[in-house]
């Protein structure tokens, strides 16, 4: 495996998209050109998110993560970036596809929301119903 080459990959949560480009560096992660600590501000959760595919399969210090992350929400963009990480982590290496997938890193969460139907306030939820 060459030092310089980008591994590429994209990764989907509800209207989300990012594009992950791993490359050889020190474990930075960069979204839209912030650093991961600027773009989700003091969200503690959503950073253990991002870097769990890296945590497990021991790439921590390997890769510089470069993010192009468009759509949905900053939750939804986390979730699109993990999605990410781990697709192009398989490109790097193969073998690391059982780790990632018992974890459940590789299956895009393709929930999205329901449309909204006529005669109804929202997808689901009706008019107040009077009897009388």
């Amino acid at each position: 495996m060459a030092d310089n080459k980008i591994y590429m990959a994209t990764g989907r949560r509800k209207t989300s998209i990012a594009v992950v480009k791993l490359v050889k560096g020190k474990g930075r992660i960069f979204i839209n050109g912030k650093t991961l600590d600027n773009y989700l501000g003091n969200r503690p959760a959503m950073k253990i998110l991002v870097y769990k595919p890296l945590a497990l399969t021991d790439n921590m210090e390997n890769f510089d993560v470069r993010v192009k992350a468009v759509g949905g929400g900053l939750c939804s963009q986390a979730g699109a970036v993990r999605h990410g990480i781990s697709r192009a982590l398989l490109e790097y290496n193969p073998e690391l596809r059982s780790v990632l997938k018992a974890e459940g890193l590789l299956t895009r969460d393709a929930r999205v929301k329901e449309r909204k139907k006529y005669g109804r306030k929202r997808a689901r939820k009706r008019f107040q119903f009077s009897k009388r």
